[in-house]
C-alpha cells in the first residue's frame, strides 16, 4: 500500500570514528533511497559525534545531493539521536547504525509495514549478526546473538533504535526525546519507546526489514558479553525505575528490581554450577550471563548507571534520586 500523497523520509545514521564504515555504507543506503521511490522522498542523513568530523568529512566527498552531514559534539548516543530528529525535517525518520548493513528491500518493507499497517507512531525491524571471525563455543551455545522474530504486523512495546522507523509527527505529538543522560550508558532506545508506547503511540514489527549487525572480534568474548549483560540489567532496573510515576511507584520500582536481580544471581549460580557438573556449555554460559544481568540489576535499583560507553574511563556514577 502506497500514500496518497508524497511522504518524505530521512534515513538518519549515528556515527563516531568509523569512518571507514560509513564509506561503505553510505552508497547503500542511497540505493535504498532511490528503491523507495516517488512515494516516498528520502534523503540520507549523518550526524557526527566527532568533534572533528570525520564522518563528515566523507559525507562531504559524495557527489551525491541527498546525503548530507551534521556535527553533534556533545557526547553521547542520545544527543545524536536527538539531533536526528531536530534536523531531518521530514515525516518519517529510519535508524541505522554505521557498523551496520541493511539487508534488500530494509527500507521499502519498513515504510510497507507503516503504510498497511494504519501509520503507527514506530516501525521496527530485524537485527541478524555476522561476525568478523569464528564464534567461542560457549558463547554459541548460549545464543547471545540471536535477536527476536514476530509476525509483521505485531504488536510491540519496545523497540531498539538500530533498525526502527518513526513517525516524527507523532514522537513531536508525544513529546519524547532520547535521555541525555543515559547517552554513554545505553538503554536510551528502550527508554524512548516504552515512553512513546505508555503515551498511547502504537508500535509494530516488521519482520521482513533486516539489517546485518557486524560483530568484530572485540565483541566476541566471553568477557564483552558478560559485561553487556551487566549493562543491559543496569539499563533495566534505571527504566523501570525512571517509568514509575510516582515516589511510591519508584520505591517499589527499586524493591522489584533488587528482588529480581537478587533471584537472577541465585537462579544463575545454580544453572551455572548444573552446567558445569553437566559439562553443558549452554547451562554453564546461560547462568553466567543471569549472574551479571543480576548483579546489573542490582546496582541500577541503587542509582548507579553503568556508562558502558563511557569515554573518560568510568565504568558508572551515581545517578540522580528519580533516576
Amino acid at each position: 500500500m502506497q500514500p496518497e500523497e508524497p511522504v518524505t523520509v530521512t534515513i538518519a545514521v549515528p556515527t563516531f570514528h568509523r569512518p571507514a564504515e560509513l564509506g561503505a555504507l553510505l552508497p547503500m543506503l542511497l540505493a535504498h533511497a532511490t528503491e523507495a521511490g516517488a512515494p516516498y522522498p528520502t534523503t540520507v542523513l549523518v550526524v557526527d559525534n566527532d568533534p572533528e568530523g570525520s564522518g563528515k568529512a566523507v559525507v562531504d566527498a559524495l557527489p551525491d545531493a541527498r546525503a548530507r552531514a551534521v556535527v553533534e559534539s556533545h557526547p553521547g548516543i542520545s544527543a545524536v539521536r536527538n539531533r536526528a530528529l531536530s534536523e531531518a525535517g521530514t515525516r518519517l525518520l529510519a535508524f541505522i547504525d554505521d557498523d551496520e548493513l541493511p539487508h534488500d528491500g530494509w527500507l521499502a518493507r519498513l515504510l510497507d509495514t507503516w503504510s498497511s499497517s494504519g501509520r503507527p507512531a514506530a516501525v521496527s525491524g530485524r537485527v541478524v549478526a555476522e561476525f568478523r571471525g569464528e564464534l567461542d563455543a560457549w558463547l554459541e551455545a548460549g545464543s547471545f546473538y540471536v535477536r527476536r522474530r514476530m509476525p509483521t504486523g505485531t504488536p510491540i512495546d519496545v523497540a531498539a533504535a538500530g533498525n526502527l522507523l518513526l513517525d516524527l509527527e507523532q514522537v513531536a505529538a508525544a513529546g519524547v526525546r532520547f535521555a541525555d543522560d543515559l547517552g554513554l550508558s545505553g538503554g536510551e532506545d528502550t527508554l524512548f519507546s516504552r515512553q512513546l508506547y505508555s503515551r498511547g503511540y502504537r508500535m509494530v514489527w516488521c519482520d521482513e526489514s533486516a539489517i546485518t549487525d557486524v560483530v568484530p572480534p572485540e565483541r566476541m568474548t566471553r568477557r564483552w558479553v558478560l559485561q553487556r549483560a551487566w549493562s543491559h540489567g543496569n539499563s533495566t532496573s534505571t527504566i523501570r525505575i525512571r517509568l514509575a510515576p510516582t515516589p511510591l511507584r519508584r520505591a517499589l520500582a527499586r524493591l522489584t528490581a533488587v528482588v529480581g536481580g537478587c533471584v537472577r544471581v541465585v537462579g544463575g549460580a545454580g544453572r551455572w554450577l548444573a552446567g558445569r557438573a553437566t559439562g553443558s556449555l549452554r547451562h554453564q554460559a546461560r547462568g553466567a550471563r543471569a549472574v551479571w544481568r543480576g548483579g546489573g540489576m542490582v546496582s541500577g535499583a541503587f542509582g548507579v548507571v553503568y556508562q558502558e560507553y563511557a569515554r573518560t574511563g568510568r565504568a558508572g556514577e551515581a545517578a540522580g534520586a528519580d533516576a
